[in-house]
C-alpha cells in the first residue's frame, strides 16, 4: 500500500522566513539605537541622511530623510549602514513587492518617506513584514503556481514561490548583514567600566 503525502508549500515558504524572523532577527534589533542605526562603518558608507546633508550622486525619497544611491552603482559599492539595509529590506524587498502582487498602495525607493530613527525604521520593517507574510498567505498552493507577470520585468514568467524564495533569500542575507554591523558597533564602540 502506497501513502501519499501533501506538501503544503506555501507554509513551508512562509515558515523559512518566519523562523529566521521569530528566532533571529527581530530579536537581534531589539533595542537598536539611533547611533547604531545610522552608525557608518567606513568613511563614505551610503546612508539614511537627513534632506540634502548627503553627498550621494542620487538621495531618494520623500520627507525629511532620503536614502543614498548612483547609477551606475560605483566599484566597489560604498560601504551601507544599517539603517540603509533596513530601508533596502523594508522598500525594495517587501513594500514594493506587496505593491505589485498584494494590493499594496504603490511605493519605490523615490516615493518612500525613510525613518530617520531606529524607532521608526523598525516599525515601518515589521509593519511590511507582516503585509508580505499576509500576501503570501493568501497565494495559497494554486497562487504560488501563478507566474509574476509584468511587474517583475524580465522575471514575468517565473512563478510566485520563486520570486517568495528570492525574497526570503534577500532578507535573510541582509538581516544577517545588520547583525553583523550591530555587533561590529557594539564592540567597537564598548565602553570600559
Amino acid at each position: 500500500m502506497t501513502t501519499t503525502t501533501v506538501t503544503d508549500w506555501n507554509s513551508l515558504l512562509l515558515d523559512q522566513l518566519e523562523w529566521h524572523w521569530t528566532h533571529t532577527l527581530r530579536p537581534r534589533l531589539e533595542g537598536l539605537s539611533d547611533e547604531e542605526y545610522l552608525w557608518e562603518p567606513t568613511p563614505g558608507a551610503w546612508n539614511i541622511a537627513p534632506r540634502g546633508s548627503s553627498t550621494a550622486q542620487i538621495q531618494g525619497g520623500q520627507g525629511d530623510f532620503t536614502i543614498d544611491f548612483a547609477f551606475p552603482q560605483p566599484q566597489p559599492a560604498p560601504m551601507t549602514t544599517i539603517a540603509w539595509r533596513m530601508a533596502h529590506v523594508t522598500v525594495g524587498c517587501l513594500a514594493m513587492r506587496s505593491a505589485s502582487h498584494f494590493g499594496r498602495e504603490a511605493t519605490d525607493y523615490e516615493s518612500w518617506t525613510y525613518a530617520g530613527t531606529a524607532r521608526e525604521a523598525l516599525a515601518q520593517l515589521d509593519e511590511e513584514h507582516a503585509r508580505w507574510c499576509a500576501g503570501v498567505r493568501s497565494l495559497g498552493e494554486e497562487g504560488l503556481l501563478e507566474p509574476c507577470g509584468p511587474a517583475e520585468g524580465p522575471f514575468a514568467d517565473v512563478s510566485l514561490a520563486t520570486l517568495v524564495l528570492h525574497i526570503n533569500r534577500e532578507v535573510i542575507h541582509h538581516g544577517a548583514e545588520m547583525c553583523l554591523l550591530r555587533d561590529l558597533y557594539l564592540h567597537t564602540h564598548r565602553k570600559d567600566s
